[in-house]
């Protein structure tokens, strides 16, 4: 959890520093650099990072998946980045440029983050931290000794470079781990790799996020979508603690070495997870007015009356995303079905709660989505507990 906040501080940080360094011209071409590298970001670690996780065998069998994850990783980006950077080269305009220079240090970037998921898998998540502590006290000073008014692709260069310090030190924490070890990045290109399901689940719920704003903005003033967005940003740290559990508690869950251990275990983060949302949401709803504007500015005052809603909605969002958790450990291919689903109707349970209550009807109708798809996840584990025990009796045959 202390290397996901790293994480996360070192984005919100790296946006406002670029922001006072930049016009509001640039900062809005850096902007949306950074938002194509978190697309790209969240693709890599769906299809290389959450698979890596859920990787089982002997020890030589995980440190090989690791190389082979690395490996596959730097040689993807590369070829990727060095595309980008050639058909954007010659494009003129700060945007193109800009992801032109983001395809030259995609490799470096990209990279970094899966030495993350190696160190995880590897139980060696103090590493993990280290590696992402070395990159926030490198990239800081280095884009604040830019002059103002720097150029967006001199900000994004200077941005991705600064990540070679911290991607050295993964490579020297991780050799001796990896060293000797097999590389066969081949084995992400084949058809069962999980991966390939873990994509088309970002892509879902990712696409549904945003649709459900854009779908919003076509018939909602903008004060309800600066009020919903607001909400939200109030609770960031339970974010952290929820991207924390799914892309890094597989390994720590495997040390239960019974499914009813597993889901004990699980069961048990979501009501602490949930407990926690709630304990926010009501110190949140306890801050004085002054407080409150001192944070959101003019905002808070449409933010705080969403806060029993978007409370209430993370308090399920952390029971579900539990249940996910559970199910990437004991089925992993349970999870898209519920994904495609449940992603959906969270964004028809928004537009239809607008014109029945304006932005209240709205986020309590994505907390009635993120409820339901809480409440299928957790049948679904039930399922498998049962499939799991009737096997175990020889009342059932295996299932692949």
């Amino acid at each position: 959890m202390a290397d996901q906040g790293v994480a996360a501080l070192t984005n919100i940080l790296v946006l406002v520093v670029a922001a006072r360094l930049s016009t509001a011209e640039g900062f809005s071409v850096f902007s949306l650099v950074y938002t194509v590298f978190t697309v790209l970001l969240g693709l890599s670690v769906s299809y290389v990072g959450q698979a890596l996780v859920l990787e089982r065998g002997t020890r030589a069998e995980v440190q090989g998946a690791c190389r082979s994850a690395l490996t596959f990783t730097a040689t993807a980006s590369a070829a990727l980045g060095l595309a980008m950077a050639a058909g954007l080269a010659a494009v003129p305009g700060g945007t193109a440029r800009g992801l032109a220079v983001l395809g030259l240090v995609l490799p470096v970037v990209l990279t970094q983050d899966s030495m993350r998921y190696c160190f995880a898998t590897l139980r060696l998540p103090q590493h993990a931290l280290t590696v992402d502590v070395m990159r926030l006290a490198a990239v800081l000073p280095a884009l604040a000794m830019q002059p103002p008014g720097a150029s967006p692709a001199r900000l994004v260069a200077v941005w991705g470079l600064s990540a070679l310090p911290a991607l050295m030190a993964g490579a020297a924490l991780l050799a001796p781990w990896l060293r000797g070890q097999p590389a066969d990045p081949r084995r992400l290109l084949r058809c069962d790799h999980l991966g390939r399901r873990f994509v088309v689940e970002f892509a879902v719920g990712n696409a549904s996020s945003q649709l459900a704003i854009l779908s919003l903005g076509l018939f909602a003033d903008q004060l309800a979508i600066g009020a919903l967005r607001g909400a939200t940003t109030l609770f960031g740290p339970l974010n952290v603690l929820l991207n924390a559990a799914t892309a890094l508690g597989p390994p720590i869950l495997r040390r239960c070495r019974t499914t009813v251990g597993q889901i004990r275990a699980t069961a048990t983060l979501a009501a602490v997870l949930a407990g926690v949302a709630v304990l926010w949401a009501v110190v949140l709803m306890e801050l004085p007015e002054r407080a409150g504007r001192r944070i959101l500015g003019g905002t808070w005052e449409s933010s705080s009356a969403l806060l029993p809603a978007t409370g209430s909605q993370y308090a399920a969002m952390a029971v579900g995303t539990c249940a996910l958790l559970t199910l990437r450990v004991l089925r992993p291919r349970t999870t898209l079905p519920i994904q495609m689903v449940f992603s959906p109707l969270s964004v028809a349970f928004l537009l239809t709660g607008y014109p029945l209550s304006g932005v209240w009807g709205a986020a309590w109708g994505m907390c009635l989505g993120s409820g339901l798809k809480a409440c299928a996840g957790w049948f679904r584990v039930v399922g498998v507990q049962r499939e799991a025990r009737g096997r175990a009796e020889g009342l059932g045959p295996a299932r692949p």
